[in-house]
C-alpha cells in the first residue's frame, strides 16, 4: 500500500537522538518516524543522500507502517558490539553497553587517525571480545588494505573486513591478495545492482540494512539470489528501524553471523526504552515510541520542516 504523501506528513515525528560518542561524523541523529496502520516506519537517510538515494528508506518506512511485519525462523537474534574510532582506553566503556556480546566491530581507516590507532583499538577489543571484525568504509585503497590487514591480525584473527576499499573491482584485487574474508557494505546498499559484487566474486559475506534496500522485503528478496553469508547491519537507526532489522534477520532462512544491530547502545536517549542484549541477543518484537520520549526528544521546528520537505521529495521520486 502507498499513502498520500498528506497521510504520511499527517503521521510524522522529527526526532534528534543525542549520541554517546562521535560516529559517522555526528554528534546528533536526526530522523523522521512514521505512526502507520500497520506500526511504526523510519525514514533516516543520512543528511548528505540525494532524494534518489533517500527514496528507499522512504519506501522501509513506508512497509513498516502500513504493512504486515514478515513471517520469522526465530525469536532471538545474535548481535555485534559496535565500536567507533574511539581512543584504545575508551573500548572498555563502549563495550559495557553490549553485554554479552560475542562479536565486536571495529570502525577502522578513520578520517585524522593512523593504522596504528585502528591496531591499538582492535587489540583492545580483542582483549575482552573472541570475535572481532574491522569496518573501513571504503576508506582504503587496495595497497593500504593489504598493509591494513597484515597489521590487523599480527595479533590475532579477524572474522572479516567489512568494505575495506570502494569499489567492486578493488575488493575483488583485494579478495586475491589476502587471507582475512571480504565483506560487502556500501558495495551493496549503493549499488544500482546490488548483487554484483556477488556475482563479480568480490565477496565472502554480503552485508545487508533493510532502509537503503527498501524495506524488509526487498532485502529477503535480495538474500535469496545470495549464495554467501548474509549479516543484517543498523543504519544508525532508532529502535523502530532496529526493530526492522531483527524481523529481517527473524526471517533469513540461515543466518551464521552475529547482526549489527546492537547500535542503540550508541545514543544518550532513543524513542523507546533501550533493548538490553542478554547473552549477546535482541529479542524479535515491535517497538512503540514512547509518547513522552517522542516530545522530549522532538526536533527543533525548522528541522522538522526541513524533514516534511526531504520526505515530499523523496516521495516524488519513489518508485509507487
Amino acid at each position: 500500500m502507498t499513502p498520500t504523501l498528506a497521510d504520511l506528513l499527517d503521521r510524522l515525528h522529527v526526532v534528534s537522538l543525542p549520541m554517546r560518542v562521535r560516529f559517522r561524523g555526528i554528534t546528533v541523529r536526526e530522523l523522521a518516524l512514521i505512526e502507520g496502520p500497520a506500526g511504526w516506519g523510519e525514514f533516516g537517510p543520512f543528511l548528505e543522500y540525494a532524494p534518489a538515494e533517500a527514496a528507499t528508506w522512504l519506501a522501509s518506512a513506508i512497509e513498516a507502517a502500513y504493512s504486515a511485519a514478515p513471517a520469522t525462523r526465530r525469536d532471538r537474534i545474535a548481535i555485534n558490539a559496535t565500536v567507533p574510532a574511539v581512543n584504545a582506553a575508551q573500548v572498555p566503556e563502549v563495550l559495557a553497553r553490549f553485554p554479552g556480546a560475542r562479536t565486536a566491530k571495529v570502525k577502522v581507516a578513520e578520517a585524522g587517525q593512523t593504522l596504528a590507532d585502528d591496531v591499538a583499538r582492535v587489540n583492545a577489543v580483542r582483549a575482552a571480545v573472541p570475535t572481532v571484525r574491522v569496518d573501513a568504509n571504503g576508506g582504503w585503497t587496495v595497497e593500504e588494505a593489504v598493509v591494513a590487514a597484515a597489521a590487523l591480525t599480527a595479533d590475532g584473527t579477524l572474522e572479516y573486513l567489512e568494505q575495506p576499499c570502494r569499489t567492486v573491482a578493488e575488493l575483488a584485487e583485494l579478495r586475491s591478495r589476502v587471507a582475512v574474508p571480504i565483506a560487502a557494505d556500501e558495495s551493496i546498499r549503493k549499488a544500482e545492482d546490488p548483487l554484483h559484487v556477488v556475482r563479480a566474486g568480490a565477496a565472502d559475506v554480503a552485508v545487508v540494512k533493510v532502509a537503503p534496500l527498501g524495506g524488509v522485503q526487498p532485502l529477503l528478496d535480495i538474500a535469496a539470489q545470495i549464495d554467501i553469508p548474509i549479516v543484517v547491519s543498523s543504519a544508525l537507526d532508532s529502535a523502530v528501524g532496529i526493530a526492522r532489522g531483527l524481523y529481517a534477520a527473524a526471517a533469513l532462512p540461515r543466518l551464521e553471523h552475529g547482526c549489527g544491530l546492537g547500535t542503540g547502545g550508541l545514543f544518550v536517549e532513543d524513542v523507546a526504552a533501550p533493548l538490553t542484549p542478554v547473552d549477546g541477543l535482541l529479542p524479535v518484537a515491535p517497538v512503540v515510541p514512547d509518547p513522552d520520549r517522542l516530545s522530549a526528544l522532538a526536533a527543533p521546528s525548522e528541522r522538522r520542516q526541513w524533514w516534511i520537505d526531504r520526505v515530499a521529495a523523496c516521495f516524488e521520486v519513489l518508485d509507487r
